[in-house]
């Protein structure tokens, strides 16, 4: 067993202490990790705060984790002792349904297990990356490109795959408008794989405060979601709509700037449920849809994608006894755009 310092919540919504855990024995196909860096994502907010019900505590969040491998079990033959890794939101799966095998683990028919909050298929209780230390199956571990330091590459773990993995599916590309709702940790990112990706990029955001930004991003466009004029400027004009806003929004307001047969494809998690009306989607064939992060191959696609295109999300390094903090900015959207602790501070 390996004994780690960990930053953990005793119970929704309570302040994070430093305390210690286990991680089991090396198994033949197993990792061991020296966390580098973790990023702070807004789900990471959501579980520990048990917003979706299903906290169990005490918690460990952290499903963005860099750092170098310090050991591998007797059967690993991708790493290496000193390898620059990763690991993102999952690290189980069954590996033998039609989805693990395609490559698309989040959809594991046996139920994949997340990085933490989530019971593992030995009973034990999995506990992410706000430690020091972490042990993962192989098949779980992605490289990091060595032109991606460790801290930017941390975000892309989680906040890059989950808007990479859509624009994707959706065929985001030369010839297609693709509108990004919300510029914040995702919405940052989504412009540039956007951009790269060939397609005309609109960023649509509530104020004119990230307009400069947005157009450092490559974003070829900019409206603002408060001026009524912009829903009668853009009226189906869009082809995909991504939204990243973890808030409610006007969902027929927003289905209006859609094209015949376009998506509005949702990978922010809004606490309640949305409302929308059948007509909205009637008028022009248009779809509401959702995408849940990738899968593993497509993660490690999407980060030499990213090192390819010279992509990276704009990040605030920071120390273990801030993370209380950084929650609180996060939830006040006081971040440029995305907060990473530097476990070396743990």
């Amino acid at each position: 067993m390996c004994t780690t310092h960990v930053l953990s919540v005793p119970s929704a919504k309570a302040p994070f202490e430093k305390t210690t855990i286990e991680r089991r024995e090396l198994r033949p196909n197993d990792i061991l990790i020296d966390i580098k860096y973790c990023g702070i994502c807004h789900s990471d907010i959501h579980i520990a705060h048990n917003d979706f019900g299903n906290g169990v505590y005490p918690m460990v969040p952290g499903h963005e984790i860099a750092g170098i491998v310090t050991a591998i079990g007797t059967e690993v033959t991708k790493f290496t002792v000193g390898d620059r890794v990763g690991v993102g939101c999952f690290v189980n799966s069954c590996g033998e349904c039609k989805f693990c095998l395609r490559g698309e683990e989040q959809f594991c028919t046996k139920g994949v297990v997340i990085v933490f909050n989530s019971t593992d298929y030995d009973g034990n209780l999995t506990y992410g990356g706000y430690s020091q230390k972490i042990v993962v199956k192989e098949h779980f571990v992605v490289r990091i490109p060595d032109s991606l330091d460790l801290a930017v590459a941390s975000p892309l773990l989680c906040a890059g795959i989950t808007t990479y993995s859509p624009l994707k599916h959706w065929n985001a590309g030369p010839g297609k408008k693709v509108a990004i709702l919300g510029m914040g940790g995702l919405g940052h990112l989504a412009v540039q794989f956007a951009h790269a990706l060939g397609a005309e990029v609109t960023v649509l955001s509530t104020s004119t405060s990230k307009k400069n930004e947005a157009l450092s991003f490559d974003a070829d466009q900019f409206y603002t979601t408060s001026d009524t004029a912009t829903f009668k400027e853009l009226a189906g004009h869009f082809d995909i709509i991504l939204n990243t806003v973890s808030a409610n929004i006007d969902v027929d307001a927003y289905l209006s700037l859609l094209e015949v047969d376009g998506s509005l494809v949702n990978v922010g998690l809004p606490n309640k449920p949305e409302q929308y009306n059948i007509f909205s989607l009637y008028a022009g064939r248009r779809s509401i849809t959702a995408s849940n992060v990738g899968g593993i191959q497509e993660t490690q696609e999407m980060l030499d994608f990213a090192a390819q295109h010279g992509i990276a999300p704009k990040i605030e390094v920071i120390r273990a006894d801030q993370v209380n903090e950084a929650f609180d900015r996060v939830l006040h959207n006081d971040v440029r755009y995305r907060f990473v602790i530097d476990m070396a501070t743990l």
